[in-house]
């Protein structure tokens, strides 16, 4: 795990980036569009993601993005100081998205869970004066976020087809793992509660001992 230093807390926010995050092979489709401070890093926008989707964040993530000065490919996330050249990756609470994330930039890939691989496709759409209240925002959306572990896109796709059969053997204890009730086309943004991403980095970090730096 690598050294981290504690992201810095937005206290002004004078305009917002507006996102639209797709699940590109749902079906349902699952997408968001989200309002976050422009003033934010990758590591904000990673909680803001998850808090959206309706993830835990139970899993690793990276965000895959093409430097528009040198066209070369970029991920952020977590670096990983034991094996930093296998997989080179600039700490997300250090890099802020504006310098990624505006107009005409390429879309982004999102992966979350490198084992079931949820690659989501995050587009900037604009940037807007920050109107009164608390952001970031869920502004619209569909799709319910599918169960976490649950085996990527073709394991969901299983997972519907199983609990939307009656008849099927394994109907009931699927229901059960995935908490009793699960209806693919339930969504409603206004319910969605964001997380202070400092809060996050706490528990991501500190609790597990991780060093902190200046």
């Amino acid at each position: 795990m690598a050294k981290t230093r504690r992201p810095k807390q937005i206290t002004k926010i004078d305009h917002v980036c507006q996102f639209l995050i797709v699940l590109p092979r749902t079906d349902p489709l699952v997408w968001r569009r989200i309002q976050v401070p422009e003033g934010y890093s990758f590591w904000d926008l990673h909680v803001a993601i998850q808090d959206a989707m309706g993830w835990r964040d139970y899993h690793l993530h990276e965000f895959i993005v093409i430097d528009s000065k040198t066209s070369r490919v970029k991920r952020i996330g977590i670096p990983d100081d034991e094996m930093p050249g296998e997989r080179p990756c600039l700490a997300g609470w250090k890099v802020p998205i504006a310098g990624y994330l505006t107009y005409g930039a390429a879309p982004v890939r999102y992966r979350y869970d490198f084992g079931d691989d949820w690659e989501h496709v995050l587009e900037f759409e604009e940037l807007q004066p920050a109107g009164p209240g608390a952001y970031p925002r869920c502004v619209s959306g569909r799709g319910a976020c599918p169960p976490e572990d649950v085996g990527g896109t073709t394991g969901y796709a299983e997972f519907l087809r199983t609990i939307s059969d009656r008849r099927h053997p394994e109907r009931a204890a699927m229901l059960q793992w995935a908490g009793g009730t699960f209806d693919p086309h339930v969504f409603e943004p206004t319910a969605v509660v964001f997380e202070d991403p400092a809060e996050r980095w706490k528990t991501a970090f500190q609790q597990r001992g991780s060093e902190r730096t200046g």
